[in-house]
């Protein structure tokens, strides 16, 4: 009788176990160690920055694909020739490339893309050739490799898209997010946030070098808000995203915003300047308020861990029912959770003060 009830009382505790474990999130270390890494556009900033943290976690491989040859130079002088890192020139319109490139991947991030809004709205066919038909190459060339993990880096700008770059973001999250997951292995898994501080092409120092020469500085509306991230905060959602998506999400992380009038009042009190603002109005496809999360989304968003993981909308039909993602068991819905987030979060909702604002650039050393 006694070695009945220690069989059962072990038995029991190894449930336990076994529950706990799978109610727990991967740590990095179990998310990164010895796996074999892609990442596609990966001599960019926020690649870059990917790759820096994800090193720390001893990955087996990192491959990094770009069709920049002078960035993958740029790239070595930065990481070294670290002999974890592999640099391969490729462009994601090339499907016999990316094949190639993600063959043994466990873990590919599609960052790649074109992103200069104002340069797609008069060249919209180059679009489509990068951000659609290259997320279908990624996309393809990922379920034929059975690549385990795919990230794709979305945008603000493809919630409720007016503009080329943001309906070509929109058209990839769909690839990405409604496809057959009770057929296809892989797991497709999608990250949106704003523009990140301190990439390239960043509205800062483009202020500052005004301010700097006495210029009038070109504003395109006054009401104009816009969500803030630094690259610490994008990597962590990345990461998040990873650790939690069970495949078809797109995640979310609650951003603060600036009014673009209080960041040039922010630069110009930084260099005690006396520039003039000039109003020139919205350019072609330019919004006053971002959206993160839109009404129709919103219906279908879980709200978890500090994150917003917006369900698939196809999700009834390819249901998946003996994996139940840790975000559904814990979370709660975001439009019940929060009375200022019933119909979207839009980024005029989420505006931080001038003295905050400032004091978020002088922490992350832009001032």
């Amino acid at each position: 009788m006694k070695n009945f009830n220690d069989a059962i009382r072990y038995s029991f505790i190894f449930c336990i176990a076994l529950g706990m474990q799978l109610l727990s999130a991967m740590t990095n270390y179990e998310l990164f160690e010895n796996k074999n890494i892609v990442i596609l556009g990966g001599t960019g900033y926020l690649g870059r920055a990917i790759a820096a943290e994800m090193l720390k976690y001893n990955p087996a491989r990192v491959v990094i694909y770009s069709r920049d040859e002078v960035k993958h130079f740029n790239m070595t002088k930065i990481f070294g020739h670290h002999a974890n890192i592999k640099h391969v020139i490729g462009d994601i319109r090339d499907f016999s490339s990316l094949l190639q490139a993600t063959r043994g991947a466990d873990i590919v991030f599609h960052v790649a893309a074109l992103k200069r809004m104002d340069a797609l709205e008069s060249n919209v066919e180059e679009a489509i050739k990068t951000d659609v038909i290259g997320s279908i190459n990624v996309f393809n060339a990922c379920v034929e490799n059975n690549v385990d993990k795919v990230l794709f880096i979305s945008t603000d700008k493809s919630c409720s898209p007016i503009n080329t770059y943001g309906a070509c973001k929109f058209v990839s999250e769909k690839i990405f997010t409604n496809y057959d997951t009770t057929q296809i292995k892989t797991k497709f898994i999608a990250t949106r946030f704003g523009n990140i501080l301190q990439s390239t092409g960043s509205v800062i120092p483009i202020f500052t070098d005004k301010i700097k020469n006495g210029e009038d500085i070109p504003l395109t509306d006054d009401r104009m808000t816009r969500f803030i991230v630094d690259k610490q905060e994008a990597t962590e959602l990345i990461f998040d995203a990873l650790r939690y998506g069970n495949g078809g999400e797109i995640f979310v992380k609650r951003l603060p915003a600036l009014k673009v009038t209080d960041l040039i009042h922010v630069l110009k009190d930084r260099y005690n300047a006396t520039n003039k603002i000039k109003v020139i109005g919205l350019r072609p496809g330019e919004k006053i308020h971002e959206v993160l999360i839109n009404e129709s989304e919103m219906a279908r968003t879980i709200e978890f861990n500090g994150l917003f993981i917006i369900r698939p909308s196809v999700a009834d039909l390819y249901k998946n029912d003996h994996e139940v993602p840790l975000y559904m068991q814990k979370g709660k819905r975001a439009n019940t959770s929060h009375q200022d987030f019933v119909t979207e979060y839009s980024s005029g909702q989420a505006v931080i003060d001038k003295g905050p604002l400032a004091e978020l650039f002088e922490k992350l050393g832009l001032l």
